[in-house]
């Protein structure tokens, strides 16, 4: 086996409709930290791919009776007739060690076109149900996951007694609910508060942080699975 066979995968999947952007930067500063750490680093940068993230009866074999996305999803994956963009996201998520989750943070959770990838994706019978179970029993198990992500309010404003209230009340539907539901070891995740308030020193220096933080996950080892 080759060098570059054994080297760990990492997927970002990427959701800012700015190349620009801070988030954008913030994506490929974390990219460069973990092709620096050894991994094979793939990206999927939805904005820029047109992603569609309507989950819709057109994009399965036609059929009698009500839509049930979830029943086709698992009919498609059991027939092979999976959208072909669809399956191909699919794989590399499967092929993936580690999922990275990069997004500015809309109205307290995820942009609209990243969650419609975790919609049309995470397919039934695919990653979870099915041949699959739930949770440590899933597809995923195994792997790791962590979100990359920028906000609009201050650090203070995410904690206990804060404005918002605690960041991790905002992301527990998607830490358990979506990445744990589906196998995936969740990583502490790697936020920057508001860096449109900063100022261009601040910002490179957050990007430093950026690094060091992925760097981290990176090299942390993955939890043993229970025993079956």
């Amino acid at each position: 086996m080759s060098t570059f066979d054994a080297a760990p995968g990492a997927l970002i999947v990427h959701a800012h409709p700015e190349p620009l952007s801070f988030s954008s930067a913030q994506m490929a500063a974390a990219a460069g930290s973990l092709g620096e750490a050894g991994y094979r680093v793939d990206v999927l940068d939805l904005y820029a791919e047109g992603w569609a993230p309507v989950l819709a009866r057109e994009e399965f074999a036609p059929g009698d009776g009500p839509f049930k996305p979830q029943a086709e999803q698992m009919r498609a994956v059991e027939d092979g007739t999976l959208d072909p963009l669809v399956r191909d996201h699919l794989d590399r998520l499967l092929a993936a060690d580690l999922l990275v989750l990069s997004f500015p943070m809309w109205w307290f959770s995820l942009p609209a076109v990243l969650k419609g990838w975790v919609d049309r994706v995470f397919v039934m019978g695919g990653v979870f149900g099915g041949p699959h179970g739930l949770f440590g029993e899933a597809a995923l198990a195994g792997k790791r996951a962590m979100l990359l992500f920028t906000t609009g309010g201050p650090g203070e404003s995410f904690r206990p007694g804060g404005a918002f209230g605690p960041m991790d009340d905002f992301l527990f539907h998607i830490h358990r609910g979506m990445l744990e539901f589906v196998g995936f070891e969740v990583l502490d995740p790697v936020v920057t508060y508001g860096p449109a308030r900063m100022t261009d020193e601040e910002r490179s220096a957050a990007l430093e942080a950026v690094e060091e933080a992925v760097a981290r996950a990176a090299r942390k080892p993955i939890a043993a699975l229970p025993p079956a």
